[in-house]
């Protein structure tokens, strides 16, 4: 699926974008998203050196998924070009708990390396998330609801595209209500 910007927001008006391509796959164990990811040079910023840091400031690519085995939770994975990754449960925007080491650990990123292209890098990242992380024992039979996301808060050219519109006046991805199905 491709990723789109809202060009209602005026943080994405009149700049050029990346572009980014997500192909999700869902087994009885795992829920993967490879994303491709081709963008300005202003776009890009790989700042970030640690898991649990700011990853929406770097240019990061995001998961959103409902908590099938709790409906009213929704988790987010962040995850940098450089592979870092922020992971966070929670009902809302406000209190939600960051995911320790442990459970960091299980999530399995593998990045392409950057390449650049003109006034363009290009990079991949591919992340694969565990059925346990959710409480469940499998994926078998589940329809999985979330959003995916493309930002970079603090780049050159701040961005924020989404693979399902966000109907709201300015950039936020903690929106459950925008959530769809993605496998």
């Amino acid at each position: 699926m491709l990723l789109k910007p809202n060009t209602n927001w005026t943080a994405n008006q009149g700049i050029s974008l990346p572009t980014v391509m997500a192909n999700t796959t869902i087994s009885k164990d795992f829920f993967q998203v490879d994303f491709s990811v081709e963008e300005p040079l202003d776009c890009f910023r790989a700042e970030v050196m640690e898991d649990a840091g700011h990853s929406w400031e770097d240019s990061c690519v995001e998961i959103f998924l409902q908590n099938p085995a709790k409906p009213e939770e929704y988790f987010n994975f962040e995850t940098t070009s450089r592979g870092f990754l922020l992971a966070a449960r929670g009902s809302g925007r406000e209190n939600r708990t960051l995911l320790n080491n442990a459970q960091l650990a299980q999530v399995e990123r593998t990045k392409q390396l950057a390449s650049v292209v003109g006034d363009f890098i290009c990079w991949g990242m591919s992340v694969r998330i565990p059925a346990s992380l959710f409480g469940l024992d499998s994926f078998e039979g589940v329809q999985l609801r979330g959003n995916l996301y493309k930002c970079g808060d603090k780049a050159k050219t701040p961005h924020y595209l989404s693979a399902f519109p966000i109907e709201t006046e300015k950039p936020d991805f903690h929106r459950p209500e925008f959530f769809d199905i993605l496998v």
